[in-house]
């Protein structure tokens, strides 16, 4: 039973080992250019082994994405505890940027090429529009944000943004700060009070 459990806690350990080591190679080099092999080898784990844990690259990279996910959602409610609504803001998107760097193009490129991670993904947007509103609801209260603005509408806009930049591979011409100024920032400023676009440019 012992031996068991101690089988049960090294494949546990090895599984996160795994994930991190994998995800770190994809992000520097591309998700099609790492192998599953490559990731064994570099482990010095036997390919069963790799295989038993996780018996696909989309398995692997899908339990990447999201437990990635999972700590950005934990850090940015720890940031948000008793915060300025708009230092909340501007501390998430210095995290989005942070993130960014050292992510290769070909990882961004690769990675809409997986349908069970795009699905988690377009999930995800949805969870965060909900939060998104929330979030504006709040702004309204505190006087940052426009109080005639169709916050749903402007949720929509901010997605189509998104997806734009993604279809177009803007990110492969321009650097996540340029792209979150000019296109986040300018249209986020059109929703802003006085107060907040104050408070925003004093932040920023």
């Amino acid at each position: 039973m012992q031996e068991k459990k101690t089988i049960t806690a090294y494949k546990k350990g090895l599984r996160e080992v795994i994930l991190e080591t994998a995800m770190k190679a994809f992000q520097e080099k591309g998700i099609r250019a790492v192998k599953m092999d490559d990731i064994a080898e570099k482990l010095a784990i036997s390919k069963r082994t790799m295989y038993e844990i996780y018996a696909t690259k989309e398995e692997l990279l899908y339990e990447g994405v999201k437990a990635f996910r999972e700590r950005q959602k934990a850090k940015i409610a720890e940031l948000s505890k008793g915060k300025d609504l708009m230092e909340i803001l501007v501390k998430c998107y210095r995290i989005r940027v942070e993130e960014s760097h050292g992510t290769s193009l070909a990882f961004y490129n690769d990675l809409i090429k997986y349908p069970r991670v795009l699905r988690f993904l377009n999930r995800e947007k949805m969870h965060s529009r909900e939060n998104f509103l929330k979030f504006f609801e709040r702004g309204v209260l505190e006087g940052y944000f426009r109080d005639d603005i169709n916050y749903d509408l402007a949720a929509r806009l901010f997605d189509a943004i998104a997806r734009y930049v993604m279809e177009q591979r803007l990110y492969s011409q321009y650097s996540i700060e340029d792209l979150f100024t000019n296109l986040s920032f300018v249209s986020l400023r059109g929703l802003c009070t006085e107060k907040g676009i104050k408070k925003l440019e004093k932040l920023l």
